[in-house]
């Protein structure tokens, strides 16, 4: 049996019988083990010194004192357990319970009698979140103290990610703009193919290495193709054209930094296999109109884009294989021109209703005319 990631456990039950089958249960698979008779008992061993080396909870809902659905409403509600990934065993398997407690943050819902082999799986991936999860907060803490500094010295017009909406601060126009408003805009979504099983096994430096190395070259192109960051979201980013300021045939200048984005990255690739790194890149463009302006908070906002257009760049990406860069039917529409192309078909993306023709950039036309001379 392939071994898991190391973590710790809670078993929580009142029935010292089925607490008994969990523990062996779950030691087998390799993992420490504490235990607790109630929801009680179990926040308290949680909000204890001790509490903070547990890395999930499976948790049952009829228990006395306080029952399952409170315990996990109250963890929940706590911003050091949220994390915590909880899956419920329990004997009550009627359908609505299941919805409850999912929609009350529960990782899983397995039914009692528990099958050990979904246990192992379901555990395990839970586990595996919760571990990276871990190495950011680890590296959010190292950098703590830097990024403190960093905001003390940065002005109002540094609360924003890009130049250009940090600009619109100081004018009426871009006030107006910051309340939010509609435009067509072209967004490109790009993450890391086998990221998250890197991840899985990385040492904190290496991760956030690789993620610095990564952001520092893609955020480069960003900012020489004039495009406006949303965010960087660990290996993802959001970059959308056309907003704040308009850009002529947007939709083109979106492909062509998708394509550069595409070319450093094999360069940074190389780099990273010879030290035994297997990570891809995926792209996922889209057009269409958007609800954009100021999100966030007083003392920190930051400048959104909301909309359909938003989410098919995002889907388009996840579809993404190594290496491509997909396009929804209206932005292949944009740039057919431009680019050297071919049909991947229709493809069922989530969150979309119905399938959607999606095409792959080979290159540039330009690049492949300059080639062939």
């Amino acid at each position: 049996m392939t071994e898991g990631p190391s973590g710790r456990v809670l078993v929580v039950d009142d029935s010292r019988v089925n607490r008994s089958l969990l523990v062996r249960a779950v030691q087998e698979q390799g993992y420490e083990v504490t235990e607790a008779e109630n929801g009680r008992e179990a926040l308290a061993r949680l909000g204890g010194e001790g509490g903070r080396d547990v890395d999930a909870v499976l948790l049952d809902l009829e228990m006395p004192e306080l029952d399952g659905y409170e315990t996990l409403r109250r963890m929940k509600a706590d911003p050091r357990l949220r994390h915590v990934p909880v899956i419920i065993i329990s004997a009550v398997d009627d359908l609505a319970s299941v919805v409850r407690c999912i929609e009350m943050g529960a990782t899983d819902y397995l039914p009692r009698p528990f099958d050990a082999a979904i246990l192992r799986a379901r555990l395990s991936a839970s586990l595996a979140t919760k571990h990276l999860h871990d190495l950011e907060r680890q590296y959010t803490a190292r950098q703590a103290e830097l990024l403190e500094t960093i905001e003390r010295q940065r002005a109002e017009l540094a609360h924003f990610l890009s130049p250009q909406v940090a600009a619109l601060v100081s004018t009426q126009e871009g006030h107006v703009l910051l309340e939010g408003h509609r435009r067509l805009i072209t967004a490109v979504f790009c993450d890391l193919r086998g990221f998250t099983a890197f991840s899985e096994t990385a040492e904190p430096e290496e991760l956030f290495g690789v993620l610095r190395e990564y952001q520092a070259a893609m955020g480069e192109l960003v900012v020489e193709y004039g495009g406006t960051l949303e965010h960087f979201a660990g290996d993802g980013l959001l970059v959308f054209f056309n907003d704040p300021q308009l850009v002529p045939e947007h939709e083109q200048q979106a492909v062509r930094m998708a394509v550069a984005m595409r070319s450093r990255f094999d360069t940074l690739q190389q780099r990273w296999r010879k030290r035994g790194y297997d990570l891809g890149f995926g792209v996922g463009i889209a057009v269409g109109h958007a609800t954009l302006g100021r999100i966030g908070f007083e003392g920190r906002y930051d400048y959104g884009a909301i909309g359909m257009v938003v989410i098919m760049a995002s889907r388009l990406s996840s579809e993404a294989a190594a290496g491509q860069i997909l396009l929804s039917q209206r932005a292949f529409a944009a740039v057919e021109d431009l680019v050297v192309g071919e049909s991947i078909g229709e493809v069922s993306l989530k969150g979309v209703s119905r399938p959607v023709p999606v095409h792959n950039v080979v290159g540039l036309r330009e690049e492949a005319a300059t080639s062939a001379r």
